[in-house]
């Protein structure tokens, strides 16, 4: 069985110790119930590495670094850009973007979004277990919620929009994933964005609608098809 991985965001230092913290203690003594002695990989931006627990008591854990595991990985250089939705589907979004690698995650707001606020201490939790669970090193940065006006006045010229556009017959080419540094997906809100704001989007310079599916899908389906769509161009081209 593999050692469960712990987000770490302070430097690691291999030989050094470290009390864990009250959410980490609480996890390693009642949930997972381990033992001094037990083995915990804890990650960070700079790699993964190897630790011991030294010391256990109910309100407090000591580990000591061993050794690195593994180097700082490249990231992806995909974002995502999403119309806030309700908390349940908003999760699953957090959730799955995270898993399939995204860097960033953008709450936008927009004329027919019912949700204008995202729970940001829930949220990154959400990416961080996620992170955890996938394997990666990384949490994706979540940005502040944004209007889609200024969203848009504030992409990168250097940036790829790929507007995941339910009336648009495009298939993306890799050609156009290649040529770019990066890469944000934009999934519209439950009943689509408005007249006046697809025209916004399409006067955009750097705007790629193209289609994900023939069928209407929820907002949290149209993230996983639309960021697998681009993951799986990426790695192929």
């Amino acid at each position: 069985m593999s050692n469960i991985r712990l987000f770490h965001p302070e430097n690691i230092i291999e030989n050094t110790t470290s009390l864990l913290s009250k959410e980490h203690t609480h996890y390693v003594v009642n949930v997972m119930r381990m033992k001094r002695g037990s083995n915990i990989n804890f990650f960070n931006k700079d790699g993964e590495w190897l630790s011991e627990i030294v010391f256990l008591d109910r309100d407090r854990v000591e580990v000591k670094f061993l050794s690195k595991l593994k180097e700082p990985t490249k990231n992806s250089n995909i974002e995502l850009a999403i119309c806030l939705v309700k908390k349940s589907p908003m999760d699953t979004i957090l959730q799955k973007a995270t898993e399939l690698g995204v860097t960033k995650i953008t709450p936008i707001v927009s004329e027919r979004t019912e949700v204008k606020e995202l729970n940001f201490e829930r949220a990154k939790k959400i990416v961080i277990e996620a992170t955890e669970q996938s394997n990666q090193l990384i949490p994706p940065e979540i940005s502040q919620v944004i209007k889609l006006k200024d969203f848009l006045n504030n992409l990168d010229s250097s940036s790829k929009l790929l507007f995941a556009d339910v009336n648009s017959k495009d298939n993306l080419k890799k050609e156009i994933l290649r040529e770019a540094k990066s890469l944000s997906v934009l999934i519209g809100p439950e009943g689509d964005f408005s007249p006046s704001e697809i025209e916004l989007i399409h006067g955009n310079p750097n705007v790629v609608p193209f289609t994900i599916s023939r069928n209407i899908l929820r907002s949290d389906t149209a993230v996983i098809g639309a960021i697998s769509l681009v993951n799986f161009i990426n790695n192929f081209h």
